[in-house]
Formats: structure tokens, sequence, C-alpha cells
């Protein structure tokens, strides 16, 4: 699965909304609705999803989920 998708399905699950909603220009807070504390959750469940650990400002600075995806495969390539 890619990380596109696992991200999608952790956004699906967390903000509770149709995957179909989501694409990567997509933004987390305008777009999806997602509000500080679910941004916050966002985070961890992307750690979580990708056992990973990310910087929460950097992570936190992350707008689009196109961007969440060079992201977090930034941190897997680093890892």
């Amino acid at each position: 699965m890619s990380t596109l998708d696992r991200i999608k399905n952790v956004a699906v699950e967390l903000l509770k909304i149709e995957a179909s909603r989501i694409n990567e220009n997509s933004r987390f807070v305008e777009d999806l609705g997602a509000d500080s504390m679910q941004s916050i959750e966002l985070v961890a469940s992307f750690e979580e999803e990708f056992d990973i650990e990310m910087d929460e400002d950097a992570a936190l600075g992350v707008k689009t989920v196109g961007d969440a995806v060079s992201f977090i495969d930034k941190v897997i390539a680093e890892g």
C-alpha cells in the first residue's frame, strides 16, 4: 500500500470523512475539517501507522495530504 493510501486511511478513520474527499491537494484543516486537536492526533496516528518519530513542530507545518506524503517518505528515508 502506498504512503498516500495509508495517509488517506488514517484521515478517514480519524476525521470520519469519505475517502473520495481526499486527494494530494487536500488541506487537512481547510478542506478536510481537522481542528487543532485532530491535527495533533493525525501526527500521532501517522507515527503509529508508519512506525516513525516525527518532529511535532515540523509535522504540524504540513498543510496538505501531498505535503504529508513527502514529509513521511523523507522521515522514512532518513530512518
